[in-house]
């Protein structure tokens, strides 16, 4: 490929930890993300991620309420990665899209591939780089590399492992003059639902380990939420004690700051 600037797509905090990796190395000619969106209690505009980081690096950055034909990207190829956004057929003719998807596809395709893979608890996960096509992460793919998810890693470690990986394999990809692309699979197929309401309730008596699977698939970004001592909180990290039983040992009270379990117990006397 070995363009000489490349466009970039994205806009949540994974799709930024790449932009910056990739832009140490290559010329990324343009951002391509959301718009700014209300956030927080006061639902003020807050910019994206991928937002923030292309400014600090001086990168011009496009954030177009809808996707249209003709858009002016600057570039022949364009690195997608946790864009969240449906790029039309007609966008696609006319250029090449690169999708960086933190999973061992075709296993675990959609919106939340790091956070389903702890919840099933999966010992292994990766990075995949694949065409985009219309079908959902369903591209042929032209690299993969996987790694292990330790038993204490959160959906931040396996996601920043993740962004190291995937500016490797990028690397290796855009400067191949002819790159391979591979039919996916149809076998092994499997679809990571973007996390719910529902998907952040601990329900205390589920089995321990589940339990901390779901504390660690939601931190430091989502949280889980459990109602302890008779107080509503969001558990951010835990353990599986030595009696087997579930240990939080990171929480957040409604309105307040995070703190060790003990802190917090010792407020409630």
């Amino acid at each position: 490929m070995s363009p000489a600037g490349i466009a970039v797509a994205a806009t949540a905090p994974f799709g930024a930890d790449v932009l910056e990796r990739l832009a140490a190395s290559r010329e990324v000619v343009c951002l391509l993300t959301r718009p700014d969106a209300p956030t927080g209690r006061g639902r003020r505009l807050a910019a994206p991620p991928a937002k923030v980081t292309a400014e600090r690096l001086g990168i011009p950055v496009l954030q177009p309420e809808r996707l249209e034909p003709s858009l002016d990207l600057g570039a022949p190829i364009v690195v997608v990665c946790a864009y969240g956004v449906l790029v039309p057929a007609a966008l696609l003719a006319e250029r090449s899209w690169l999708n960086v998807h933190p999973s061992l596809l075709p296993r675990w395709r959609g919106a939340a591939p790091v956070e389903r893979a702890i919840l099933a608890g999966d010992t292994e996960t990766g990075v995949t780089i694949h065409e985009t096509v219309e079908a959902l992460d369903a591209g042929p793919t032209v690299a993969q590399e996987s790694f292990p998810i330790a038993p204490d890693d959160d959906a931040g470690a396996v996601y920043r492992r993740a962004a190291d990986v995937a500016a490797r394999l990028l690397d290796r990809v855009l400067s191949d003059p002819e790159p391979v692309f591979v039919a996916q699979p149809d076998d092994g197929v499997t679809y990571a639902e973007k996390i719910g309401p529902a998907d952040r309730v601990l329900d205390l008596a589920r089995p321990a380990e589940e339990l901390v699977r779901r504390v660690r698939a939601l931190s430091p970004h989502i949280g889980a939420r459990a109602v302890l001592h008779d107080r509503p909180v969001i558990v951010w990290r835990a353990r599986v004690g030595d009696d087997g039983a579930f240990e939080p040992l990171e929480v957040q009270p409604e309105g307040g700051r995070r703190m060790p379990v003990e802190a917090w117990l010792r407020g409630l006397r």
